[in-house]
């Protein structure tokens, strides 16, 4: 078992009672330290299976602000680290990040999302995600009528939420209106939808 596969085994009994998951794992080398990246997200395995629609927030800063001390005084108190120094980097999924299983798409619901699949790609509002399938409101343009697309789950390769700035219909829900990219740090071309916190161990 690797260390990031050790960490994320660590970890997830930590943070399940906070309502999150471990989206992702990666350790790196950072001069004489090792930089230690967590994405968390939101638990959805308690959603209703027939909610297949409803908008799921995204994490809150304190949310993650939570889960960094969590993960920071697990790491401390296990020895999966090691002795070596490291640096902890917990974050949110960055809006670019690939969406590749079926709770990333359902997290995503309400967004503007581009869907790379079998018969090529498109981008539209993510409407509803079931246990096997996705609807997207596709836009009209010069060339297409607005049309509403509905993909089997097993045919989509990858989603990728598109930045908004501005939606005709932000009023009725502030957080799908505007999607803002916080670089935890400016030496990466890693961006997270909610600021990273970052300490020395």
């Amino acid at each position: 078992m690797s260390t990031a596969q050790e960490i994320r085994a660590t970890l997830e009994p930590v943070l399940a009672p906070l309502g999150l998951v471990v989206e992702d794992v990666s350790v790196s080398p950072a001069g004489k330290r090792r930089l230690v990246r967590v994405l968390v997200d939101s638990d959805i395995a308690d959603l209703d299976v027939a909610d297949t629609t409803s908008a799921v927030p995204p994490l809150s800063l304190d949310a993650v602000a939570d889960a960094t001390r969590a993960v920071s005084d697990e790491l401390d108190a296990s020895d999966v680290m090691g002795e070596a120094p490291y640096v902890l980097e917990v974050s949110s999924p960055g809006v670019g990040r690939g969406l590749t299983s079926r709770d990333q798409l359902r997290r995503q619901v309400g967004r503007l999302v581009e869907v790379a699949h079998q018969g090529g790609s498109d981008t539209g509002r993510l409407v509803e995600v079931g246990a096997d399938s996705l609807t997207l409101e596709v836009a009209a343009t010069k060339k297409m009528p607005a049309r509403r697309l509905t993909l089997e789950l097993d045919t989509v390769h990858r989603g990728t939420v598109q930045v908004e700035f501005k939606r005709s219909d932000a009023g009725t829900d502030p957080d799908l209106g505007t999607d803002v990219e916080t670089d935890a740090d400016p030496d990466t071309d890693e961006s997270d939808e909610t600021s990273a916190l970052e300490g020395d161990h």
